[in-house]
C-alpha cells in the first residue's frame, strides 16, 4: 500500500506505477533525504510534538538506514514509489509504529524540495571547485607561455599578434564569471522550504529556523505556496551550467582547430585523443569534440525545465518531478567535461615556432604600421588608407611589410622613416601592448597576479551563510 493509499480502492496500475515512479533516478538523494528527516525529527522532539524518546528512536533508525545503504547492506526496493517513501518504509520496519510519526507536520512536497536543495547546494560547491581548478590549470600554462606569440583572430582571419598566455587568460575571465554565477545561484538555492507542508504550512508549532540551522540553510522560505512550487533555482543553475558548457565548447573548438595539420599550433596528449579503426595514422581530438557535442545536451535541459515551468499553476504539480533528471544529468555532464579539461590543458604541447610563424603572416602588424604613421602626425583615418594601399602593394609583389624598401614605403607617404622597421617587428608589436588587459608579457603577468589573488580569495570564501 502506498503512503497515500487510504483513500483509494485500487492499487496503481503496473504500467502507471512505472510511469509515475522516480526511485530509479532520485535514489541518489538518499543522504539528503535522511539528513532532512533527522533535522525534522529533532525539531518535532524539541517542540513537544512527539516525545524526546520518539525523536531519538527516529534519528537512530534513520542513521542506521544511512549506514546500511552506504555499506551495501540495504538495497533499494524497485517497487518503492520514490526515495522518500522507500526510506520511510524502511524506518517503520526498523523502529515500528513510531516511524509513522516522522511525517508529522510535513508533506512530500516540502520534503522533496528540501532534499533537492541540499543536493544542489553540495553539487554547486563541487562544480565550483572544478571550475577553480580549471582556471588554475590555465594560469599555470599562461605563466609558461607569456612570450609565446601567436596570431589573434577576428572572423577566423589572422588579425593582430597576441601571446598564447593572453589567449588562455581570456578563458580564465569566462570561467571567473561562471564561478561567480554559481556563487550567486547558490544564494537562491540556500533557502529552506521545510515547514511549508503541501502548500499551506502546518497547524503544528514547528520551529522552522531550527531546522534551517540544522541543515545549514541561510534562510527559510517566506511563502508556503512559492516554497513547494519554486524551481527558479533549477532554471538558474541550468543556465549557469549552459554558459560553462558554451565556454568549454568554444575552447574545445579552438583546441580542435589548433591541433589540426592546417594550424599545427598544439599537440594534444595521446591520453586525450583517440585513433581511427581504418586509418592508422589518425589522431583525433575526440575528448574536445565530445565536450563540444555535450553542450547541446545541457542546453536541452535548460529549455526543458523552462518549458515545464511556463504553464504551471500554484502550487505543486507532478510535472515538477521532471526537474531532477535534468539537473542530475546536466551536473554530471558539466562536472565530467570540466574535470577532463583540467588534465587535457595541463598536458597539451605547444608548437611555439609554428605559432610565431603564423603570427608573422597575413600582415598582422599592419595596424602597428598605421599607429606608426599616427605617431608621425598623420590622422588615423588617413593612416588606415595609406597602410591599406601598402598591403595591397605587398600582396601584388608577394612581399611582407618587413621586406619593403624605404623607397617603396616613401612612395606611399613621406612620413615613413627608417625606425619603422623596428616598430613593426612582431615581438615589438606585442610588447608595446602593455595597457591593462593587453597581450604584452608585462600585462599578462599583471593579469596572472590579479587572477591568482582572486583565486586565493575564492578559496577562503565560505559558501554557507547560516541563520
Amino acid at each position: 500500500m502506498k503512503l497515500w493509499g487510504g483513500r483509494f480502492t485500487k492499487e496503481t496500475a503496473e504500467d502507471a506505477a512505472g510511469f509515475l515512479g522516480s526511485l530509479s533516478f532520485d535514489a541518489r538523494l538518499y543522504r539528503q533525504d535522511i539528513r532532512g528527516s533527522i533535522a525534522h525529527a529533532r525539531m518535532l522532539g524539541r517542540q513537544g510534538i512527539i516525545t524526546p524518546e520518539e525523536a531519538e528512536a527516529l534519528v537512530r533508525g534513520l542513521e542506521e538506514i544511512r549506514a546500511e545503504l552506504e555499506a551495501g547492506k540495504l538495497a533499494f526496493n524497485p517497487d518503492a514509489e520514490d526515495i522518500h517513501s522507500f526510506i520511510e518504509e524502511c524506518l517503520v520496519a526498523k523502529v515500528g509504529e513510531v516511524g509513522k510519526k516522522l511525517h508529522t507536520a510535513r508533506s512530500r512536497n516540502d520534503q522533496v524540495a528540501t532534499s533537492f536543495r541540499l543536493y544542489v547546494k553540495e553539487e554547486i560547491e563541487a562544480l565550483g571547485d572544478l571550475v577553480l581548478r580549471l582556471i588554475e590549470a590555465l594560469i599555470g600554462r599562461a605563466r609558461e607561455t607569456s612570450e609565446v606569440i601567436m596570431p589573434g583572430y577576428t572572423h577566423l582571419q589572422r588579425a593582430q599578434p597576441v601571446t598564447f598566455a593572453h589567449h588562455l587568460l581570456a578563458y580564465c575571465e569566462m570561467l571567473r564569471r561562471d564561478y561567480e554565477r554559481l556563487r550567486d545561484c547558490y544564494k537562491r538555492v540556500d533557502v529552506c522550504p521545510l515547514g511549508s507542508g503541501a502548500l499551506a504550512g502546518t497547524t503544528f508549532p514547528i520551529d522552522r529556523q531550527f531546522v534551517a540551522r540544522e541543515l545549514g540553510f541561510g534562510e527559510i522560505s517566506a511563502n508556503s505556496l512559492d516554497a513547494v512550487s519554486d524551481r527558479d533555482f533549477v532554471a538558474e543553475l541550468l543556465f549557469a551550467c549552459s554558459l560553462i558548457m558554451m565556454h568549454l565548447s568554444r575552447l574545445a573548438e579552438e583546441l580542435i582547430l589548433w591541433s589540426s595539420s592546417e594550424f599545427g599550433f598544439i599537440t594534444l596528449d595521446d591520453a586525450y585523443t583517440t585513433g581511427s579503426s581504418i586509418m592508422p595514422q589518425k589522431k583525433n581530438p575526440d575528448v574536445a569534440e565530445l565536450a563540444r557535442g555535450k553542450t547541446g545536451r545541457v542546453y536541452g535541459h535548460l529549455m526543458g525545465i523552462l518549458t515545464v515551468m511556463k504553464g504551471l499553476p500554484l502550487a505543486y504539480n507532478k510535472d515538477l518531478q521532471e526537474d531532477k533528471e535534468a539537473v542530475f544529468d546536466a551536473l554530471d555532464t558539466v562536472k565530467g567535461c570540466v574535470g577532463v579539461f583540467i588534465p587535457m590543458m595541463e598536458t597539451l604541447q605547444i608548437n611555439e615556432e609554428r605559432m610565431r610563424e603564423a603570427a608573422g603572416g597575413d600582415f598582422t602588424n599592419a595596424t602597428d604600421l598605421a599607429d606608426y604613421l599616427v605617431r608621425k602626425g598623420v590622422s588615423f583615418r588617413d593612416a588606415h588608407g595609406i597602410v591599406g594601399r601598402v598591403v595591397l602593394y605587398c600582396i601584388g609583389t608577394k612581399k611582407r611589410l618587413e621586406d619593403l624598401t624605404m623607397e617603396e614605403y616613401r612612395s606611399f607617404s613621406q612620413a615613413f622613416d627608417w625606425d619603422l622597421y623596428d616598430f613593426i617587428q612582431i615581438a615589438t608589436c606585442v610588447g608595446r601592448r602593455r595597457a591593462p588587459g593587453g597581450p604584452a608579457p608585462f600585462a599578462v603577468f599583471q593579469n596572472i597576479g590579479r587572477i591568482t589573488s582572486w583565486l586565493a580569495e575564492m578559496r577562503q570564501l565560505p559558501w554557507k551563510r547560516g541563520l
